[in-house]
């Protein structure tokens, strides 16, 4: 199930969700191309603009909302989960969109975060990941890799970062995905599958923060690197890549492994990616591996994970479907004694 409407009126169009207020990004910022996608995905949803909602935090991508013609919220640091979340209880029909970065939904609002995700609200998360704090100037996030030399890590970071997709993993998240900024029709497909999920998706998008952390996915986003070091998941595909397409990974047991198809290795030897498949989708997200590093593994993108599972509005509904059916269960004193009274004498 999927938050998809029937049109009423003329068919919208990308500018249909364009507002007159002026884009604030420094020019060549990444943000720009993610703007662009959703504007140009949503008429292609059905869904009409006064039951679309882009919730945001703190952070440049929170500006999303001034730049989006439906109905928005530009929220608190950390909390723009907690918001959507009650929203999407009260208002579960409508089409809900989280904005955010990787320092506001993964340092004040990592706990908002995987709650959100273990809860299974229908919502759509959109995580912005730059590796940087870019609206405060250049301060290291949970996502800048150790040892990065930045304002407020001037001898270089000692944290060791959060793997965005490992963490939705490890909270439960029904629908986890990767893309990047600067490949519009890869981006373009994350986001409708994202929409069409019904439950919590989680999208990291790679963007670049031309500022304070120019380059940082440049080797999986240039044309002259993308085909060795980036890897795209395809449902029932076997996980090839490179220039020529000859290059692949092969699982021995649960232990992948690099192989070219040019040395005896078939297509049919290679790892099928499998959506469904809880532990394989964590092994992708833990390729993870330096680019710089001999032999290292490409970096996935694409859907990792999805499977079906109630969401919390839903289970929410039937609860009050009960009361409503059992009538007297509902009155509020019975609810306030509980099974368990005590009388004082």
């Amino acid at each position: 199930m999927s938050d998809v409407a029937t049109p009423q009126g003329p068919a919208l169009t990308a500018k249909d969700f364009a507002t007159d207020q002026e884009v604030r990004w420094c020019p060549g910022c990444g943000d720009y191309s993610i703007l662009k996608q959703v504007q140009t995905i949503l008429p292609q949803t059905g869904i009409p603009r006064e039951d679309i909602v882009i919730i945001s935090g703190i952070g440049c991508s929170s500006r999303f909302p001034y730049y989006m013609n439906t109905y928005g919220m530009h929220s608190i640091h950390g909390r723009a989960t907690a918001i959507a979340s009650g929203l999407k209880a009260t208002r579960p029909e409508l089409s809900v969109w989280i904005v955010t970065g990787d320092g506001d939904a993964l340092s004040i609002g990592g706990n908002h975060t995987i709650h959100l995700l273990r809860r299974n609200f229908n919502v759509n998360i959109l995580l912005f990941n730059n590796q940087i704090y870019g609206l405060t100037k250049g301060q290291y996030s949970p996502t800048s890799e150790i040892n990065k030399v930045t304002k407020s890590t001037p001898m270089g970071s000692l944290d060791h970062p959060f793997n965005p997709l490992a963490l939705a993993m490890g909270a439960d998240a029904t629908f986890i995905a990767r893309s990047m900024d600067r490949d519009p029709k890869h981006l373009q497909q994350m986001l409708l599958r994202s929409h069409g999920h019904h439950g919590a998706s989680f999208l990291e998008i790679y963007q670049n923060c031309n500022i304070f952390n120019d380059g940082a996915f440049e080797i999986f986003t240039e044309k002259a690197t993308k085909p060795e070091e980036a890897i795209f998941l395809e449902q029932g595909k076997p996980l090839i890549y490179g220039a020529n397409k000859d290059k692949g990974v092969k699982l021995d047991g649960y232990k992948p492994t690099l192989v070219n198809l040019n040395d005896g290795h078939s297509a049919d030897d290679l790892w099928i990616h499998d959506e469904a498949d809880f532990f394989k989708a964590q092994i992708l997200t833990r390729m993870f591996d330096n680019p710089s590093a001999p032999g290292h593994f490409p970096r996935p993108f694409g859907v990792f994970y999805a499977a079906d599972r109630p969401t919390y509005e839903d289970e929410m509904q039937l609860q009050i479907e009960e009361i409503i059916a059992t009538k007297g269960k509902g009155k509020l004193d019975a609810l306030l004694e509980g099974k368990e009274t005590w009388v004082i004498e």
